[in-house]
This record gives C-alpha cells, sequence and structure tokens, in this order.
C-alpha cells in the first residue's frame, strides 16, 4: 500500500513516499481503507524530534492521527464493527499512522461516521474534537450558564471548543485575529476578542472556565478576567506553568489543568450527536491531496490556520 513516512527526523521535506506491507488488525483491531485525514500540530511535532525523549518515535514512521473510511477487515473479538461500516476514528498508537491507505485502529477507539457528511469533515474532528471535548467537558467541568473564554477559536481545537461550549448552554468569548471574527462568531461565540485590536482578556467580564489552545500567554495575563474558581485548561503545559499549578492550591481555588486527549469511541459518539443535530461542523481551511502531505505539514507550522487542514488519502466519492 501507498504511505507517506518521515524518514528520520526533520522537517516536512524529510517525508517520502513509500510502498509499505498493508497491516493486519490483531483482536480487538479494525483495519480501515482511509478516505482522508488530517493534520494536527502533534503530527511534526513527534518526527521533527520536539518529544523525542519523551515520546520517542521509532523510523521510518507513518504520521497522522485521524481517520475517516471504510472498514475492510475486523480482528478477532471484534463485536461492535463490522467490515463495510464506516467510520472515523483517532488512531489510538503512540506515533500515528493515518497518512496511508489503509490503518489499524482499536474497536473502542472507532465510532460510526456521523450522517450526511463528508469523509473531510469526519476526517477533521476526532483528534482536535475530543480535545476540545475533554478539554471542557472533562477537565473544565463545564455546564449551562457558566462563561468560558477560548484562546485560539479560529483554530484546529479552538474552532471546534466554541461550538461544544455553546452546544453545553455556556457563554462563550472567543480570542482570534481580525481575519476570523466572522468566522468565530459564525460558530456560536457570542463576544470575540480580537487580539490585533485588543491586549489582554478585559476585566470586566470573568470567566468560569478559561481554555487556552495556544499558551502564548503566562497564566498571570488571564488573572483579572479569571473568578474565584476558575479553572484554567491549556493543552500546551510548559514547566512553569506545571509548577505554578503544583503550588497553586496553597492559597487559591483557581485550578490550573492540562488535556492530554484520548482516543474514545463513545466520546466520538458524543460529537456525532452534536453533528447530526447541527451543532458541530469542521471548517476546512485547505484540502490536501496525499502525496502533498508535506506542504500540509508546512501550513500548519506557520500555526494561522482557520479551521482543519484535511488530506485526501483514497480519492474516493463521499457517502451518499
Amino acid at each position: 500500500m501507498k504511505a507517506l513516512q518521515y524518514q528520520r527526523y526533520g522537517g516536512p521535506d524529510q517525508l517520502r513516499e513509500v510502498e509499505v506491507p498493508r497491516p493486519t488488525p490483531a483482536p480487538g483491531q479494525i483495519l480501515v481503507k482511509v478516505a482522508a485525514s488530517s493534520v494536527n500540530p502533534i503530527d511534526w511535532k513527534l518526527h521533527n524530534g520536539s518529544f523525542r525523549f519523551v515520546k520517542p518515535v521509532k523510523m521510518p514512521s507513518t504520521p497522522g492521527f485521524d481517520i475517516a473510511g471504510e472498514i475492510v477487515q475486523v480482528g478477532a473479538d471484534v463485536t461492535q464493527h463490522h467490515a463495510g461500516d464506516l467510520i472515523y476514528a483517532m488512531l489510538d498508537s503512540k506515533t500515528g499512522g493515518a497518512d496511508a491507505e489503509y490503518a489499524v485502529v482499536g474497536e473502542a477507539a472507532a465510532a460510526p461516521m456521523p450522517a450526511g457528511i463528508k469523509w473531510q469533515e469526519a476526517a477533521g474532528i476526532p483528534l482536535a474534537g475530543l480535545t476540545a471535548l475533554q478539554a471542557l467537558r472533562d477537565k473544565g467541568q463545564l455546564t449551562a450558564g457558566q462563561r468560558v473564554l477560548v484562546v485560539g477559536a479560529s483554530g484546529g481545537v479552538g474552532h471546534y471548543a466554541v461550538q461544544i461550549a455553546r452546544a453545553l448552554g455556556a457563554h462563550v468569548t472567543g480570542v482570534c485575529s481580525t481575519d476570523n471574527v466572522d468566522m468565530v462568531k459564525g460558530l456560536g461565540a457570542t463576544e470575540v476578542i480580537d487580539y490585533k485590536k485588543q491586549s489582554g482578556f478585559g476585566s470586566e467580564t470573568h470567566y468560569d472556565v478559561v481554555f487556552d489552545t495556544i499558551g502564548a500567554s503566562r497564566f498571570g495575563d488571564y488573572t483579572p478576567a479569571m473568578t474565584q474558581d476558575t479553572v484554567y485548561v491549556c493543552t500546551l503545559p510548559n514547566l512553569s506553568l506545571i509548577a505554578h499549578a503544583l503550588v497553586l492550591p496553597v492559597y487559591s481555588k483557581r485550578r490550573i489543568k492540562m488535556v492530554m486527549v484520548n482516543s474514545s469511541g463513545e466520546d466520538l459518539k458524543y460529537l456525532t450527536n452534536l453533528v447530526e443535530q447541527n451543532k458541530l461542523r469542521t471548517v476546512i481551511d485547505r484540502v490536501f491531496p496525499l502525496e502533498e502531505l508535506h506542504l500540509a505539514h508546512e501550513l500548519n507550522q506557520q500555526g494561522r490556520t482557520a479551521g482543519k487542514i484535511i488530506v485526501n488519502v483514497g480519492n474516493r466519492d463521499n457517502p451518499a
């Protein structure tokens, strides 16, 4: 089968198109013919060596965690899925494997694809959508009527977070650049802060949850806009923030929590329900063919995309 692989640690120039054996599903796994994937920062960060001492990658390595496609084979003990089913999933491997014609994933990590959407739309959801859901619902414990600030509201994780928070009944304020203000409002944000025109996050509005998908500001920059027991959730912890999280409970009711996304078919079913109720959609910035994965990674590295970067893998017609 065709796959795109990093040959060694480095930038997208290390990606090569190769022919590799088609994987075989182990017990509890399913084999999927991949129609589309998407790009997340973890894809290229794993392969440029950013996490090599924490999560080493054996080279050559096929990147990508998001898949949408059709099951072609199931392993022993698989009961929830069958050959011919259309599914989407965040791969439960440590380093990816989505940017190939076929991929294997654990049965519990996959879910039926939402009805009425395209491969590309479904492929954008898993990793970023699960991150947003688990950050807001589980870490932030966001509930109806609360106020939430989503920093990076037009990005891959952020644009799903705005919609999920709105579906949970929260009052949503998004932070983004001038070019994306209308998009974020269209996703359900009640208010939008244009960081190019406004410095800081204000002191008149106090947020119950702050979800920071960017990590460019210090925790202290948000405190004027926090309640006494605000939960700050981030996707990009650093040593300073981790240290702050440990000492904060000594003198404050505020909390710092880090979200490390988990593959979950059950959580994908939750997101499917939102999609089918027209409460969640994928904004697509660009679509690349598999052969141009290096360009997709280069674009993602710029950090200026609105929504998701999608990779067409199988060149298949969209589901009817």
